[in-house]
């Protein structure tokens, strides 16, 4: 069995959720949804701005903009990524430590 530090899992679900973050959010990877998601800013009947997905194509298109427009689904395909590297990459491990700093940043920023 693979054994692993505490301090270094609470790393990997950090790493992860930055991640999964950048995937499915950040402006700065929207060149990646844009083939596979259209996203749209309607007002709701409260006023308030909401943004609305629609998936593009049929096939492998439709079901890439599936996966990228859950957040549940991207998470778990950057914990396999974060893991491995973890695992199979330890001189990435920093790279999984500045992830891990920038979600805890992330998660603090948005609980303020």
């Amino acid at each position: 069995m693979l054994a692993i530090e505490w301090l270094d899992f609470f790393i990997l679900i950090l790493a992860t959720f930055r991640l999964t973050h950048l995937i499915v959010f950040d402006e700065i990877t929207a060149f990646i949804r844009k083939p596979f998601l259209t996203a749209t800013i309607q007002e709701n009947a409260s006023g308030q701005l909401e943004e609305i997905i629609e998936i593009k194509g049929s096939g492998l298109r439709h079901f890439i903009g599936t996966l990228l427009s859950c957040y549940w689904c991207v998470g778990f395909w950057c914990s396999v990524i974060t893991v491995l590297i973890y695992y199979y990459l330890p001189a990435a491990f920093p790279l999984l430590l500045v992830f891990a700093v920038a979600g805890a940043a992330a998660f603090i920023e948005s609980k303020s």
